[in-house]
This record gives structure tokens, C-alpha cells and sequence, in this order.
């Protein structure tokens, strides 16, 4: 089946995407949705360069503006695509926007990590080595030093202590804190320059190439 991805180039997207794969879809590109600042629905730190974590799964992205995202997947919805792949994982505002932008189509919308436990999510991306860095952080018990942190074994265990101190999504989902892939087995993009931004109690590192 063929399938378009909404690809971020965080951790969810790209452990959706890879897992659509393993269940036989093809994936003839991925989609960035490109947010003018800080959006509800799509990551705003680093989705210009989505490219690069998208090379790791062997595919291109085509960027496009959020305020143009209905109509882009209602058109490719209605032109031959099979599925949309999201790496929603339990917000409902952003599974049901996407749901309705091909409502009126066959496509269907996959989404495996819907309701998957947060921990065992984690422990997936560990598992298939998936290398994930923190580049925006906005709670409790997460500070500046947590910006380019990967998320390994030691690094779980961080956040499920954060987790029980203070309550947060052990997967950000939340927004507590948001990624970007620049790893997967024996491949890495190499040479990412990083610049950290912090404002009171949050922030965020911009990644160029």
C-alpha cells in the first residue's frame, strides 16, 4: 500500500514510520508541516531540516505551510495515496484534524503508537537504536542541561524519575519536551551545528547543517 507520512523528524514520527514499513506499507514521502511559531499540532524546532532524519528510513520530504496542511492532505487523499501515517500518540486535536482533512476518502490514517503505552514507546526507540536528542524542553524538572541530551537507557531512567516527582508525559506528549532523530543503527548525520535558546523556564537548540 502506499502511504505519505507526516514526518517531523522527532521520535514518534519516525518510529511510526518505521513500523508502517515493517507492516508492509511503502512510503513514497513524508510530509512536513512547516508552522510559522509554536504550534498545538506540529513540531516547530527543527522541522526545516526533517530531511536529514528522513534520509535514515530512505525516503524524501516535501515541506509544506500549516495554514495549506487540510487542503494538501485532502488533495493527496483524493489522488491514488492508501494511507496517511501520523506518529499521534494521544492527543485527540491532532488525530481528529487529521482524520478530517480525508474524511471523505478510502485513505485510511495509521497511526500505531494510538494509545500505546508512553514507557513501552521509550523502550521501543532504545531498542531499535533510534537515536533521539532532546531540542525543546517546557516543564518541571527539565532545564537547560537536558537540551541535546539522547534518549538511551540512562536517560529513560531520568525521565521516569522526573515522571514520578513531578507527573509528566514520560514520551512528551504533553509537550513537555520535543526531539529530533539523528540517528539509526550504523547511520548518523553527521555535522549538525547546534545553538541552545533558553527563556525563563524553558527552551529550546536550533539545528543547522
Amino acid at each position: 500500500m502506499k502511504a505519505v507520512a507526516l514526518f517531523s523528524g522527532g521520535k514518534d514520527s519516525f518510529l511510526s514510520a518505521m513500523m508502517a514499513v515493517e507492516q508492509g506499507y511503502e512510503i513514497i514521502y513524508g510530509v512536513t508541516v512547516v508552522p510559522e511559531e509554536y504550534s498545538m499540532m506540529f513540531h516547530y524546532p527543527n522541522s526545516r531540516i526533517s530531511e536529514y532524519a528522513a534520509s535514515l528510513l530512505g525516503f524524501s520530504i516535501k515541506y509544506i505551510n500549516e495554514k495549506d496542511y487540510r487542503s494538501y492532505l485532502g488533495e493527496i487523499c483524493r489522488n491514488g495515496i492508501d494511507a496517511i501515517i501520523t506518529g499521534a500518540i494521544a492527543s485527540d486535536y491532532q488525530k481528529t484534524r487529521i482524520e478530517r482533512a480525508c474524511y471523505d476518502t478510502d485513505t485510511i490514517i495509521y497511526s500505531p503508537l494510538w494509545r500505546k503505552n508512553q514507557e513501552c514507546i521509550i523502550d521501543q526507540l532504545i531498542l531499535r537504536d533510534i537515536r533521539a536528542m532532546i531540542v525543546s524542553v517546557s516543564a518541571e524538572g527539565l532545564g537547560e542541561g537536558d537540551l541535546g541530551a539522547t534518549i538511551d537507557r540512562d536517560y529513560f531512567q531520568h525521565l521516569k524519575y522526573i515522571n514520578g516527582k513531578y507527573g509528566i508525559n514520560i514520551a512528551g506528549e504533553g509537550g513537555e519536551y520535543e526531539t529530533f532523530v539523528y540517528g539509526l543503527g550504523n547511520m548518523e548525520i553527521h555535522g549538525l551545528k547546534k545553538e541552545k535558546i533558553w527563556k525563563n523556564s524553558g527552551g529550546y537548540m536550533i539545528l543547522s547543517t
